[in-house]
């Protein structure tokens, strides 16, 4: 019953997406900051913040949201996929990771093979490398 109503009631909003998970985040290591310090603008920053990311998920224009978030991966992308290979890196301990001194491309091979010929796939340079 309660969950119908909370689904008739977001029927048509943007709901939540990326940029308001950030927005979140930003705000719990504001008030934090402020707890922490007693700083009062770091209050009111994190209040905004919560304000603008319930604006974001209540709200109806859902193409203006949608690019609003757009904008945000575009700057924030290349950082997340980062941390996600770093993330994998640590946690694979079977390969070895390198990046293609052509293209750029990441490259995975097996650990433990000793000096072999790296093949890229998408441009198709060769290099050695340990493994």
């Amino acid at each position: 019953m309660i969950r119908n109503a909370i689904q008739q009631f977001m029927r048509g909003r943007y709901g939540n997406d990326q940029l308001n998970l950030f927005l979140i985040v930003l705000y719990l290591l504001l008030y934090l900051l402020f707890v922490l310090t007693g700083v009062e603008i770091f209050y009111w920053i994190s209040l905004a913040l919560v304000f603008v990311s319930l604006f974001r998920i209540l709200s109806h224009n859902i193409p203006s949201r949608q690019k609003e978030n757009a904008q945000f991966m575009r700057l924030a992308g290349p950082a997340i996929q980062w941390f996600r290979l770093q993330r994998t890196i640590r946690r694979d301990k079977d390969h070895r990771y390198f990046k293609c001194p052509n293209c750029g491309q990441q490259l995975r091979v097996p650990r433990g093979k000793g000096r072999i010929t790296v093949t890229c796939r998408s441009c198709g340079a060769s290099f050695q490398e340990n493994s």
